[in-house]
Parts: structure tokens; sequence; C-alpha cells
């Protein structure tokens, strides 16, 4: 069962309680405007501690909080480059989860009618 599969079905019965749990997890990782930021820059390329914060403008130390918290919620994958370690979005789920919520919020703030 895929969240893009809307057959009616799969919404008369409920997931299974480790997958609520870990879809909950992963909104409260996204229910903060900081991580949101990074992860959406993180969709489109790599990057390490030090670039990140450049680009989200907020101190290294926290942006590498983050990073750990996102990567504990399994929405985030790190490599090793050299000396480097650089952090990426995890999977297209990952990106698609983001656009949805985007498009959702363009829908909000500016009353564009939901098509179901």
């Amino acid at each position: 069962m895929y969240a893009h599969d809307e057959s009616g079905d799969q919404w008369t019965r409920l997931p299974p309680d480790d997958r609520i749990e870990v879809a909950s997890t992963s909104l409260r990782m996204l229910a903060d405007p900081t991580r949101m930021r990074m992860l959406w820059l993180l969709s489109g390329e790599e990057y390490d501690v030090a670039s990140l914060s450049a680009a989200v403008a907020i101190a290294r130390p926290a942006v590498s909080q983050h990073l750990a918290k996102l990567k504990l919620a399994g929405l985030v994958s790190q490599r090793r480059d050299g000396r480097r370690i650089l952090y990426r979005a995890r999977g297209g789920h990952v990106r698609r989860l983001l656009a949805e919520v985007m498009n959702a919020a363009d829908h909000h703030l500016h009353g564009i009618p939901d098509h179901d």
C-alpha cells in the first residue's frame, strides 16, 4: 500500500501502529520551519554542515543538531567524501512529501480549491 494509491479500500483500515508512530515522528520533524527549509534544500542537492549553515543562515551547531534529528527520523542520509560528510534528503518519497505539503500551503494561502 502506497500513499499515492488512493483506492477507497486503503482508507477503510488503519495502518499498523508502528507505521503510524514512524509517520508521526517524520511529520513532527517537518513541523519545525528550519528543518523544513533544510530538508527542502537537501532534496535538491547534497550539502555539508558548513554550506547548509550558510544557506539557511543559522549556526553550524544548530544545523548539526537539526540534521541529527532528521537522520534519526529517516528523512536524511549521509555519505563521507574525504573529510567531509555530505547530507541529502532520503529518497523521492521525502521530496514528494515536501512538495505535497508546499502545494497544500499554496492552496491555503491563495484560496485555491482542492481537487479530489
